[in-house]
């Protein structure tokens, strides 16, 4: 199957059956190429609604999921977005081609580099890919849309704190079988709105603080 018929059909079978119907999100999926950000011998599963593996026991995330959370936080153009968890960089290029100003944080400095060289050969040069713990030391910025690309076993308060009134934080919590995916939007100072948006399983933060173990 062509590359762009395969694309097509991930947007319509897998994508829009999950509910993902804002015409912006689907363009950009349709713009951004996911094989590009996929190992080279995971190539012929990009268009699949599967999690590929990616280098130090990461994963890109489903494309339904991908839309999922771009349909949540919908960035404008002009707003200012963090990417927690780059990878190989797919989902920080689709909310680059959504908005302006986009950084991302990633841990591992193998996948950070292969997110540089990804999202060049896109010509998105000016994407900051930031080789850090984002749960290690203070960050003073604050954004508008914040995307975590793992989940949190144990929900963190820090990083709602880092949204601008009016921002969005798409964050997973929970643990296995069953994590539940949520948008939080900061309304006031000290006042957040929290919407469950759907149950998925995907690869925890490193390092996030987990539930203490049951022992008899």
């Amino acid at each position: 199957m062509q590359l762009a018929d395969a694309r097509e059909q991930m947007i319509e079978q897998q994508v829009r059956a999950w509910d993902v119907l804002d015409a912006r999100v689907l363009e950009v999926l349709r713009q951004v190429p996911r094989a590009l950000f996929t190992p080279a011998n995971q190539r012929y599963r990009a268009y699949a609604d599967v999690e590929v593996p990616l280098p130090c026991g990461q994963h890109m995330l489903r494309p339904s999921v991908v839309g999922r959370l771009l349909q949540a936080v919908l960035p404008a153009a002009a707003e200012q977005v963090l990417v927690i968890g780059a990878g190989s960089g797919f989902v920080t290029a689709c909310l680059r081609a959504m908005a302006a100003r986009v950084s991302s944080l990633e841990l591992y400095p193998e996948l950070a580099d292969e997110a540089r060289r990804n999202l060049a050969l896109l010509g998105m040069r000016d994407v900051a890919v930031v080789d850090a713990d984002a749960l290690t030391g203070e960050r003073g910025e604050r954004y508008d849309v914040i995307a975590i690309t793992a989940s949190l076993p144990i929900y963190d308060e820090r990083f709602e704190r880092m949204l601008n009134i009016g921002g969005r934080l798409f964050v997973t919590v929970g643990l296995p079988p069953v994590m539940d995916a949520r948008l939080v939007r900061r309304t006031a100072d000290d006042a957040f709105l929290v919407q469950s948006l759907f149950e998925t399983v995907i690869d925890p933060l490193v390092h996030a603080a987990r539930p203490p173990a049951f022992r008899f």
